[in-house]
């Protein structure tokens, strides 16, 4: 799920933490899989870790995979489950302690740095050519692009070329104001005030504590920045998952010099800040979101109650909110709604980086095991089966390449099995999320970002990172979602920067950005 499904770049609450790149590009201690834990080749049983709630009909789902995978290769798997809200720090805690678990979700925004510099990481990317099930299903170009100085420590979980954040909306709703087809932010808010008049019992758009920044950061876009809808250009940086972003200067590419700023610094923010603080006092978006997860703002959604949700361009919107929505609501309509300023024809920036990884722990019971799972899921049937559930009960095929969903079984692939031409897409997916998914597939349709290989090394500023990272976390937090008041808030968390070591954070970013800016003239 792009987190929750989907999903960027998204600031969980997880636990912070730096690491340094000379350690983590040149590792010796990570292992390459060919050294095995206690089991090795003869584990029976394989433990994964994945994010939320356990799914709708998952035990003869289970059942299934397992008597195949016993069949044909040996073992079986136990999956863990952990609640959204407490992934980031659980996993964490796991693998530091080195509990024997076999496969998890990792990432950049979770704390996938900090575990390939500490040793708790796989590099699979020697591995994956013996696995010829697995190794057909990777773009080859996928795989480069996401290699940290030639080491590859998970295997990327995508299914399209660019992930942009946006909203699913309940159609039936704007067509029943007369807002008709919603394709700018203007026409946007002017349908979630609508919501509010007419409607008073829906809340317009309900908001999950593990969005923070999204609400207003750009990575292209951010939901509420109306600015960044008209100039999808610009991509933050920061040193860790959790920590506060910087922009780097919009002609880094011809004047070789980043001259990074804090995020507030970037255009169209502060005015997103004022904007979400009317939101909260206007009661467009929900009061609770600071504590609000990510399956009760969903089932918010579901439910009929809001008339807003967030998705991302991973083709789920439809399969994860839809059957839900229509069970509460007969008449329910839902489109998907990018209101970038001239739409498909617009190339927002991308990194091409993945927002998830399948990774490997190095104190696994069988790293070769993990990889015979991996490698095993790259079969459409096996692929089928735990990414759609029980044929016939959970799902039916529609010709080669589609699927009719017969239950609410939902599993987060995007943590373990992501394969891009192995996915089937919806045959209820909305006309819209169909062809924005078509749209994000495309390459050629984004622009790639000057920094889009860049990876800040946190060595030299580690202990200011990691204060940075909880003032951002204290101050940050209640200004993205509406609940203190601009300038007062934005004045704390500035404060709070600053006595951390913003200067010297700044300089270093600046530092390596620029670095990175000669290497690659």
């Amino acid at each position: 799920m792009s987190a929750p499904h989907a999903i960027s770049r998204r600031a969980f609450l997880g636990a912070t933490g730096g690491v340094s790149l000379a350690a983590l590009f040149g590792l010796s201690a990570c292992s390459d899989g060919s050294g095995q834990a206690a089991g090795g080749q003869a584990a029976k049983n394989l433990k994964l870790l994945l994010p939320g709630s356990v799914p709708d009909g998952w035990n003869a789902v289970l059942t299934a995979v397992n008597k195949k995978l016993q069949d044909e290769l040996g073992f079986t798997i136990t999956p863990q489950f952990i609640n959204w809200n407490n992934y980031g720090n659980q996993a964490l805690l796991k693998f530091t302690a080195g509990e024997n678990f076999d496969t998890a979700l990792q990432a950049r925004w979770l704390n996938m740095s900090q575990l390939a510099g500490s040793g708790s990481l796989v590099d699979v990317g020697p591995l994956i050519d013996k696995y010829p099930n697995l190794k057909k299903t990777l773009n080859p170009k996928m795989l480069e692009l996401n290699k940290w100085s030639g080491k590859l420590w998970g295997i990327p979980q995508v299914n399209s070329a660019g992930r942009i954040h946006h909203f699913a909306v309940r159609q039936d709703l704007a067509d029943k104001y007369g807002v008709g087809e919603i394709t700018d932010f203007t026409t946007l808010e002017k349908f979630w005030y609508d919501v509010k008049q007419h409607d008073p019992r829906i809340v317009p758009i309900a908001l999950s504590q593990n969005q923070s920044n999204l609400t207003c950061v750009p990575g292209p876009v951010a939901m509420f920045n109306a600015h960044a809808w008209e100039n999808p250009s610009r991509i933050g940086q920061s040193f860790s998952g959790n920590s506060m972003p910087f922009f780097l200067a919009a002609d880094a590419r011809s004047s070789g010099s980043s001259r990074p700023i804090p995020f507030w610094e970037e255009p169209g923010v502060v005015d997103t800040l004022r904007r979400i603080r009317k939101y909260y006092q206007d009661g467009i978006i929900n009061r609770d979101a600071l504590n609000a997860d990510a399956a009760t703002s969903k089932g918010l959604f579901t439910n009929g109650q809001t008339a807003s949700a967030w998705a991302t361009t991973d083709g789920l919107s439809t399969t994860t909110l839809l059957p839900g929505l229509l069970k509460a609501v007969k008449s329910a309509k839902m489109a998907n709604v990018m209101p970038l300023k001239g739409g498909k024809s617009v190339k927002p920036n991308q990194t091409f980086q993945s927002d998830n990884f399948a990774v490997l722990n190095a104190k696994g019971a069988s790293n070769e095991r993990a990889m015979q799972l991996e490698d095993w899921l790259s079969i459409k049937a096996n692929h089928d089966l735990i990414s759609y559930g029980v044929e016939g009960k959970d799902w039916k095929p529609v010709g080669e390449d589609k699927f009719e969903q017969l239950s609410t079984y939902a599993f987060p692939g995007f943590a373990l099995c992501w394969r891009t031409s192995l996915e089937r897409r919806s045959a209820q997916m909305t006309e819209s999320e169909s062809e924005w998914f078509t749209w994000a597939q495309n390459y050629d349709n984004f622009t790639v970002d000057t920094f889009a290989g860049f990876i800040p090394d946190v060595t030299a500023v580690k202990r200011e990172d990691a204060q940075i990272s909880q003032a951002f976390t204290q101050y940050g937090n209640p200004l993205f979602f509406g609940a203190v008041d601009v300038d007062a808030g934005l004045d704390k968390l500035k404060k709070a920067v600053s006595s951390a070591g913003l200067d010297k954070v700044q300089a270093e970013m600046e530092k390596q950005a620029n670095s990175y800016l000669s290497a690659q003239r």
